[in-house]
């Protein structure tokens, strides 16, 4: 059995990487592929029984996967960010988060038979969306700035608000399910684990972040040592009252994203990794749990109440939110429609609804196949018919001619400029900050920072960018950049400049060529050095316009092997890069951007 224990453990880690791949490629949010590969792994095939392979550990396994996905998602909880994003985006925290509570909680409570305290329950685990959902899809969907910033920060920061709301309810519930208790020893119990959480949550956070500001852990010990930290702590709430764990380690993220000089970032660097092999396994194995019976056995209760989510909560949350805000109608009801559910809503329901199961509360079955009802329809529906949705609003931004340098030395501002006045929108990417200050003082748009980066990806704004040019003297940031922004570009939209000449061991000019042929599209051994030695010499970026008198042939025996043609735009719009490797071939009407040889240089 050993053998089939370990062959089944792979097996869930392989078809995790799969459904990751498939969702990348597809553009669409992960957790819709996750779900659909639990349930044909487990009640549709048999083949995946958590129970039977985990055993008394499935259940202490997905406590402290929860416990760690609500640590993570409340270190993005800081309080002087709230106020950054817009009115709309507090409100939606505020209003938004009320609104959807209490019109689940009553939609539960009257169309199915749940008590009052289990639907509040539920409505407190739904008003949760998360960046896992959020991003793909405003990737694919591509809406205008207003509307991505919105959904983003909103998907961001609403993880933890939602999770210690939920939270909180289960340890009321919790504590008012107790043999013989009540009223006034039901808030007893409740008082103590919320002053136990939070007095606890607060000092090991400010503990946590006085080690990390302090550098008492090495570098290297950042991550793992505050992973490691965190657990503990919630065991040993756990040990001094009951269920305290969850409410203690979300306080304590809270306390850690809000405390000056700790560097969250850094630690949040483990999240990609967790992403693939805790929360996709762990993901793979709630579904495989689901008994598509009890879906079934919920009947029209369920649709009544994923009704009142998708068309009264929602709208509701969102018109309320609004009010006050310069949101057009169009945007308003965009952003309606918009709301699926993740990992979050998933992992937390399975784990309270076990917990509760134990304390005897049999309606607290119904938990689990309603949630995951609810990120069903939700994830599906907004997936696939938000592209179309947002088109017939005219919401969406038009083909994303941008541009994202990976550099901001004095080449990749000259030609940012010229960009900049053909009307393409581009953003210098650097943590050289003189270089940065120097692109700034050009009303030039830019990002300081490492532009593959968790933060990057929470920060960089995106909106109208399609192409991604590296043009830095730092090669491994631009290698790195160029598979990084693979992922969110179309492979003929991320270019870079040669590197062969800067290598001078075998691997790494075998690595070049690659890179070369496949990302390069300019002039062959034109490499970002070449270009920045022309630059000192006085060189500079000019853009020409050919006509019928005056071709590309033409244009370049005027210059007479002085000049180095870069990039080439069409009448009809766009952007191509000029190279032997990108066959394009400019004719009248066109203009070149290209980099001009100093007289007499």
């Amino acid at each position: 059995m050993l053998i089939q224990d370990v062959i089944m453990l792979a097996s869930i880690g392989v078809v995790s990487l799969i459904c990751q791949w498939v969702a990348w490629r597809l553009r669409l949010p992960a957790i819709l592929f996750l779900l659909l590969a639990g349930i044909l792994l487990g009640p549709s095939l048999g083949y995946l029984n958590p129970d039977a392979l985990f055993g008394d550990l499935l259940l202490p396994i997905v406590t402290l996967a929860v416990a760690v996905i609500l640590f993570e998602g409340s270190l993005t909880l800081k309080f002087s960010e709230l106020q950054e994003h817009g009115r709309m985006v507090r409100n939606l925290l505020i209003i938004g988060v009320l609104v959807t509570w209490v019109v689940a909680t009553l939609a539960a409570y009257l169309a199915l038979p749940m008590s009052l305290s289990i639907a509040a329950l539920f409505g407190a685990i739904v008003v949760v969306s998360g960046p896992t959902v959020i991003m793909p899809l405003l990737r694919a969907v591509r809406p205008n700035a207003s509307i991505n910033n919105i959904l983003k920060w909103e998907g961001i920061v609403v993880d933890p608000i939602g999770a210690l709301l939920a939270v909180l309810v289960f340890e009321f519930v919790r504590a008012s399910s107790s043999e013989g208790a009540a009223f006034a020893a039901t808030f007893k119990t409740f008082g103590i684990t919320v002053l136990l959480g939070t007095s606890l949550g607060c000092a090991a956070g400010y503990l946590l972040g006085q080690a990390l500001r302090k550098h008492w852990l090495p570098h290297f010990l950042f991550n793992a040592g505050t992973l490691t930290f965190m657990l503990g702590v919630f065991a040993f709430s756990n040990y001094l009252e009951h269920e305290s764990g969850l409410l203690t380690v979300t306080v304590m993220g809270i306390w850690l994203a809000n405390m000056k000089g700790v560097p969250v970032d850094e630690i949040l660097e483990f999240k990609e990794s967790l992403s693939v092999l805790l929360i996709s396994g762990l993901f793979i194995i709630l579904a495989a749990q689901i008994e598509l019976e009890a879906i079934y056995s919920l009947g029209v209760g369920a649709i009544v109440v994923l009704a009142a989510l998708l068309f009264i909560a929602r709208p509701a949350a969102v018109f309320l939110s609004a009010i006050g805000t310069d949101l057009s109608w169009q945007e308003k009801t965009f952003l309606s429609w918009i709301a699926p559910r993740g990992i979050v809503a998933a992992a937390v329901s399975a784990l309270f609804a076990h917990r509760l199961e134990q304390k005897g509360i049999e309606e607290a079955s119904m938990l689990v196949p309603l949630i995951f009802s609810v990120i069903i329809v939700t994830v599906v529906l907004q997936s696939f018919s938000a592209r179309i949705f947002a088109q017939a609003l005219g919401v969406r931004e038009p083909d994303s001619n941008g541009f994202i340098f990976i550099g901001a030395n004095p080449m990749a501002r000259m030609l940012a400029k010229a960009f900049n006045d053909r009307g393409i929108p581009v953003t210098l990417c650097d943590s050289n900050w003189e270089n940065l200050r120097a692109a700034r003082m050009e009303n030039l748009s830019v990002y300081y920072g490492n532009p593959a980066s968790e933060h990057a990806e929470n920060n960089l704004d995106l909106t109208g960018i399609g192409h991604m040019l590296a043009i830095s003297p730092y090669r491994q940031m631009n290698t790195h950049a160029v598979y990084h922004y693979l992922d969110l570009f179309e492979a003929g939209k991320v270019m870079a400049f040669s590197e062969a000449a800067e290598q001078t061991q075998k691997a790494n000019l075998q690595a070049a060529e690659k890179f070369s042929q496949n990302y390069n599209f300019f002039e062959a051994g034109l490499s970002y050095a070449k270009l920045a030695s022309l630059v000192s010499k006085g060189a500079t970026v000019k853009t020409t316009q050919l006509s019928e008198a005056f071709s590309y042939d033409d244009y370049l025996a005027k210059h007479n092997g002085a000049v180095t043609p870069l990039f080439a735009l069409p009448p009809t719009g766009g952007i191509s890069p000029l190279g032997s490797a990108s066959n394009v071939q400019p004719s009248a009407s066109w203009e070149i951007i290209a980099l001009v040889n100093a007289p007499n240089s």
